[in-house]
């Protein structure tokens, strides 16, 4: 028996049409069996309704941002994007609606404690 989900984009509460939206994004890293060998998970999540709305998994470059800004549904896409100064968001992000931010403003606050939860609830993730 073969189970088949929907695209994700078809499972997101709506963007509301006069608002535009805001994403923040993240990465984090783990690793499978030894930690020298580290993958990174990339993260939007929409700032309003907190939902994940695309991930990538890879390495740490531009590359693989390119892939999680290739999966942020098209709703999305002329988004205000909070991150952290990594030179991979400033490379794919269009700069008018790019905003680098340090952690001490609060705006990526809630993908941060997002990731600290899966640190903690999944052993694997140190």
């Amino acid at each position: 028996m073969t189970y088949h989900l929907p695209p994700l984009e078809e499972t997101l509460q709506p963007v509301e049409c006069k608002k535009i939206p805001v994403l923040k994004l993240d990465e984090l890293w783990s690793f499978v069996f030894r930690s020298k060998d580290k993958v990174w998970v990339w993260i939007a999540m929409n700032r309003e309704t907190r939902e994940i709305v695309a991930s990538a998994c890879g390495d740490r470059t531009e590359n693989t941002y390119r892939i999680l800004w290739d999966r942020v549904p098209s709703a999305y896409k002329e988004a205000i994007v909070f991150s952290d100064y990594w030179s991979a968001y400033r490379a794919v992000i269009p700069s008018e609606q790019h905003r680098s931010v340090g952690k001490e403003t609060g705006e990526t606050a809630h993908i941060e404690r997002w990731n600290n939860t899966l640190r903690k609830q999944l052993a694997r993730f140190p």
